[in-house]
């Protein structure tokens, strides 16, 4: 039962208890899921994103803020944020995704989880301040249905794509954590969470992840929970066509977590309007490699105690990614 008060419709804790989130199991991939991706990662991998630095924007917390910009799968120029030590090279790398709501400036990923660290802060096509395109939906609920009649143009696909092409131009543009060898760290929230769990199986460059109330866990069981967010556009959009319970299977975020052999450190919520906890939880139990949890009381959802929590988070994540990424 829900433990905060709440004026929804429908109960934000689907009535399960933490013993029966972590039962949840993933639903089945498809037979040709890992050749599908295997075959998007390496025409992202192909993609020549010759990245284009802007002038420095800010200062603060012992980084240096800069535009960016990359080319992607498909020609298309996006934009986001690199972020630079203040002082000295850069001991580690990150690639930083964003929830739904887009990235309108470095505030939410500055200061890095590790200090002394670089880190490319994307917006994904048609999202954020600088990759808004035309032709590509900037509203969540009008997002998450683009192109989806087809698992080939669905453009769930090629926004973890850009996720690819976003390491590929903070390698470029700091050469030395490719020289290193010690691997990127990834770290992504809602959206970006399940864009980080889709990505991370195929991509050897990350060593480690991060993601917090990740979305697209479970479809066949989002399919069943409504919601107030990008999910619920998804469950509205199959009652007049159930053909898409086709094509969500290549896109689910717990079939893709059972590939990530990585260590991954899983923030998922007891409580959370918008993505489902089911669906969050799905991706923590899926995990192949090694896992760690932390469990949120609630997720895009303001409560007494929020600020607490992300800060614990916070350490939390700090944390993880010292004791697996090695400075460089």
């Amino acid at each position: 039962m829900s433990v905060f008060e709440h004026g929804f419709p429908f109960d934000p804790a689907y009535g399960r208890t933490l013993d029966q989130l972590l039962a949840l199991p993933a639903p089945a991939a498809p037979p040709d899921f890992d050749a599908f991706w295997q075959a998007r990662y390496e025409a992202a991998r192909r993609v020549a994103t010759t990245p284009a630095v802007g002038p420095q924007e800010e200062e603060r917390d012992g980084f240096r803020i800069f535009g960016v910009s990359f080319t992607s799968v498909g020609g298309l120029r996006l934009g986001g944020w690199l972020v630079l030590p203040a002082d000295g090279p850069a001991e580690h790398g990150f690639v930083v995704g964003h929830g739904y709501g887009g990235r309108q400036d470095a505030d939410d990923a500055v200061p890095l989880p590790l200090p002394r660290s670089a880190a490319i802060l994307p917006c994904v096509r048609g999202l954020g301040a600088r990759s808004r395109r035309p032709g590509i939906p900037g509203e969540s609920d009008l997002h998450v249905l683009h192109g989806i009649e087809s698992r080939h143009t669905y453009v769930i696909g090629d926004c973890v794509a850009d996720l690819w092409c976003a390491a590929s131009a903070l390698l470029e543009l700091v050469p030395d954590l490719a020289a290193s060898g010690a691997g990127l760290g990834y770290v992504g929230e809602s959206l970006g969470g399940g864009l980080g769990a889709l990505a991370l199986p195929w991509d050897d460059r990350f060593a480690c992840g991060q993601l917090t109330v990740p979305t697209f866990g479970d479809h066949p069981l989002r399919l069943t929970l409504p919601g107030v967010g990008s999910g619920e556009a998804v469950r509205t959009y199959r009652r007049d066509h159930p053909e898409v319970t086709d094509v969500l299977p290549y896109f689910d975020a717990a079939t893709a977590a059972s590939r990530i052999r990585v260590p991954v450190l899983v923030a998922p919520a007891l409580f959370d309007p918008v993505v489902p906890p089911p669906g969050q939880f799905a991706v923590y139990n899926a995990l192949a490699g090694p896992r760690e949890l932390h469990v949120l009381s609630a997720g895009h959802f303001e409560h007494a105690g929020g600020e607490q929590e992300a800060k614990e988070l916070a350490s939390a994540r700090q944390r993880f990614f010292a004791e697996r990424l090695p400075n460089i």
